[in-house]
């Protein structure tokens, strides 16, 4: 049985079976991981009582009750799972849930390697490496400057390197960031997945992210990483207003009216009273330009006052454009990177 550190675990390309309950693979797991639990929800309660009030002794017999009776029925979702039958296999630390699928997945022939230390070795350096630090481009610009589609457009070009904060939290930032979009994943998904992503990137180049607030939507990011964005230099795509309102008209336009008024509502106290009221009128007379011009007024106040210049404050460049063309905004800012 190879027991291997989280390194050399995460070297291999088998598929990875993730033992614990379900409530706990739900908050968060291996991206790609695949639930095989040994215990549900219920049958991990009641063990973890047992040990409190009882004893290990009486804890880890009840855990034999139940992993008896299902024993065959786990060889083969695990069968299902990995037709090919070499697994990566993980718990929470390493500990008697991994040890008893183990060698119950060897002994129907599987060929198993164990991540030692579990689940909370993983966690533990998915948290260390949003300090290492790297070579980051925050790209800025006022609500509706198409930050998002230039990033991708940037994506697309060799050479350019992009990070995609929104779209790891399912979410575009604003009162209006959950329209459309999945649901949110939790916050220790959400920092697996990033950390996943980080480790698809060079550690010693440039590479493009979105300016975003600490919280996009419900979710945080990582304090480590937001110190290294915030220090970082921005590039500010100036694009004019208009060009602005046309673009989020038209993709508000296409939304759910209702969701459209409810994170209008959200926004009642920094619009006011008579501002809300017109913007959700605006929304149900179809009139979406009306009601893009009656948020943006909030927006860019509070954009361009983060945009004040601080002491200290990273460099930044202002990259003015015609409007919202990604590929040619794209194009734009990879020449103001260019020295010389």
């Amino acid at each position: 049985m190879p027991r291997h550190s989280l390194a050399e675990f995460e070297a291999l390309s088998y598929p990875v079976l993730d033992v614990r309950a379900p409530i706990e693979f739900a908050q968060g797991h291996v991206p790609g991981a695949l639930n095989l639990p040994l215990f549900t929800d219920e049958e991990r309660a009641r063990i973890g009582t047992t040990y409190k009030q009882a004893s290990q002794e009486r804890a880890v017999h009840l855990g034999l009750e139940f992993f008896g009776p299902k024993m065959s029925a786990m060889v083969k979702q695990a069968q299902k799972l990995v037709p090919g039958k070499e697994v990566r296999l993980h718990c929470w630390r390493g500990g008697m849930r991994s040890g008893a699928v183990l060698w119950l997945l060897e002994l129907a022939g599987f060929r198993v390697h164990l991540l030692d230390h579990g689940y909370k070795d993983y966690r533990r350096a998915v948290l260390a490496s949003f300090a290492e630090p790297r070579q980051w481009r925050v790209l800025g610009g006022l609500t509706g400057s198409g930050k998002t589609d230039v990033l991708h457009a940037l994506a697309a070009m060799p050479g350019q390197l992009v990070l995609d904060l929104e779209g790891l939290a399912n979410h575009k930032g604003s009162a209006f960031g959950a329209i459309g979009q999945p649901a949110q994943p939790t916050q220790e998904q959400f920092e697996n997945n990033l950390a996943a992503a980080l480790a698809q990137l060079p550690a010693d180049a440039p590479v493009w992210v979105e300016d975003e607030s600490r919280q996009i939507g419900r979710l945080t990011i990582p304090p480590a990483l937001f110190a290294q964005l915030i220090a970082a230099p921005r590039f500010v795509l100036e694009v004019p207003r208009p060009a602005r309102v046309a673009k989020l008209a038209a993709e508000y336009g296409a939304e759910d009216p209702v969701l459209l008024t409810e994170a209008i509502e959200r926004l009642h106290k920094r619009l006011g009273g008579l501002a809300t009221q017109q913007a959700q009128a605006a929304v149900v007379a179809g009139n979406f330009p009306l009601m893009v011009e009656l948020v943006l007024d909030y927006y860019d106040k509070t954009y361009s006052y983060g945009l004040a210049p601080r002491p200290n404050e990273p460099p930044r460049t202002v990259v003015p454009v015609l409007g919202c063309d990604a590929a040619a905004n794209a194009a734009v800012l990879r020449a103001s990177t260019v020295p010389g």
